[in-house]
């Protein structure tokens, strides 16, 4: 297994869209953190509000909202279920993904990683992650920033080794034991002896170890992607131009996207509802022209219906609803890799007669005949290959892929023709009669020519035949045929 940790470190104040900048968010008095411009100006975390406010004047203040964080990290799951079904939401701040078995789809690891910080980029998410083969290895890469792509064990074990303690989010007493001894990095930890660490500091921090590096099991509580889509933002500040919540709007249909395609369904028609400061509420209905799933599309689809909407009052909330959704249909793989930017059929062709010699390379096609000895013919392969395809396709149907080089007498009894058991007869007669112009010709000298690749219409002879499709009892399906001299085996069916 391979797992993506995503840690939103700034998830508490990018919860809240349409947020002025500088802002930071507060909680009991002191800043749990700030956007770009307050760090810039010197407001960091654990500042007390007054010295933050010191440092940046116009700096924008809100408290903390644990159910904005709470929705914020569901819709970010939902996003995410573009990449892979299996997502584990880690409280707080942070989502894992398995992608081990998602890597050919997207194209390689570093592929579907270049994806993820798009992703969030598009939605203004400040994100830190990692990949590791154990679930707690790539979070506290991701927490530690490390952005480390370990594929393997090995690399997994030795970037860990280099993390400071306090990425593992211990109790503060355990933090502050390991202090007083002087143990700054996990690799340090790893290296006394796990009995007199047990006695010292529990149980928890050395089973995390363990987990971490792959030495016990550590099974994630994957997220359920809901039945029905329903995504409500609260903004920050009160909205009162259309056109200012096409931000917002990204960001619910970016989780329309994802929860779309986590349960395989497309959306017909969805509303956005908005909820107004004076308690009134109004819809914008979507209707698409076909089943969509696609997040470009409806972000350019919200922008248009935006730019010409009037607003009825200024917009505090927004909830994004699907309304009709169907299943996404199935669609077959080829059975063969596609052929590459010029290489095509045409070109393998071309190549193969070159290296092979002309005679090698033969296409079949069809000739205007209905005795089936003659109805196909060997040509040059590349000698109008396009029509001869197509008119192979005109062949009648009800005709076997596999025809005998010569028809084999069949034995006759009572209860008809004979082969491997007697043979029921599944289809009324076809009646073939053609050839009158090679009735010349000999019959065995025909049969001889046949059996060396030879179909030409000249040796076939005038044929009177009633063919018929028949099965045995073992359930083998044949093509069969009945003339003055008795039935015959003529083709096989697949």
């Amino acid at each position: 297994m391979l797992w993506l940790a995503l840690h939103f470190p700034l998830l508490p104040l990018e919860a809240l869209p349409l947020r002025q900048s500088p802002s930071a968010l507060v909680s009991r008095g002191r800043v749990v953190c700030g956007d770009a411009a307050a760090a810039a100006a010197g407001v960091a975390p654990g500042q007390k509000l007054s010295t933050a406010l010191g440092l940046q004047p116009g700096l924008a203040v809100f408290e903390r909202d644990a159910a904005a964080e709470s929705t914020a990290l569901e819709s970010l799951a939902c996003w995410a279920g573009r990449f892979t079904p299996t997502v584990s939401l880690l409280p707080p701040d942070a989502l894992l993904l398995e992608i081990g078995g998602c890597l050919r789809l997207f194209g390689g690891l570093l592929a579907i990683v270049e994806a993820v910080q798009a992703g969030c980029r598009t939605q203004f998410y400040s994100l830190s992650w990692a990949t590791a083969p154990t679930p707690l290895a790539a979070l506290w890469l991701a927490r530690a920033g490390a952005a480390s792509l370990c594929a393997e064990p090995v690399e997994m074990q030795r970037a860990l080794a280099l993390l400071p303690c306090a990425v593992a989010g211990w109790p503060a007493e355990v933090q502050a034991r390991l202090d007083a001894f002087g143990l700054q990095r996990l690799g340090d930890l790893r290296a006394l002896p796990a009995a007199g660490l047990r006695r010292r500091l529990g149980n928890a921090p050395l089973d995390d170890l363990s987990r971490a590096w792959g030495e016990l099991p550590h099974p994630q509580k994957p997220f359920v992607f809901p039945e029905t889509f329903s995504q409500k933002i609260e903004l920050p500040a009160r909205v009162e131009h259309a056109e200012a919540l096409a931000f917002a709007g990204q960001r619910l249909f970016a989780a329309l996207a994802g929860w779309l395609q986590g349960r395989q369904l497309l959306v017909r028609a969805c509303a956005l509802h908005l909820t107004h400061d004076d308690g009134s509420s109004s819809a914008l209905p979507l209707r698409f022209a076909e089943p969509a799933a696609d997040e470009g599309r409806f972000a350019r689809l919200l922008r248009e219906y935006l730019g010409r909407w009037q607003l009825a009052a200024p917009v505090e909330a927004m909830q994004l609803v699907a309304d009709e959704v169907v299943a996404k249909p199935g669609a077959s793989a080829p059975l063969f890799d596609q052929a590459v930017a010029g290489e095509g059929a045409l070109l393998c062709l071309e190549r193969l007669q070159a290296r092979l010699g002309p005679g090698a390379v033969q296409v079949l096609g069809a000739a205007p005949d209905y005795r089936p000895e003659c109805a196909t013919r060997r040509q040059a392969a590349l000698a109008d290959f396009a029509v001869s395809a197509v008119s192979t396709a005109g062949l009648q149907a009800a005709r076997p892929l596999w025809l005998l080089p010569a028809p084999q007498p069949l034995a006759e009894r009572a209860d008809g023709p004979h082969w491997h058991g007697p043979l029921k007869l599944l289809s009324r007669a076809e009646r073939l009669e053609s050839g009158w112009w090679d009735e010349g010709e000999m019959q065995g000298e025909m049969q001889g020519e046949m059996q060396a690749g030879a179909t030409s219409a000249a040796t076939a002879g005038d044929v009177r035949r009633d063919y018929f499709v028949a099965r045995n009892a073992q359930g083998q399906w044949a093509w069969i045929f009945r003339d003055a001299e008795g039935w015959f085996l003529h083709g096989l069916f697949a």
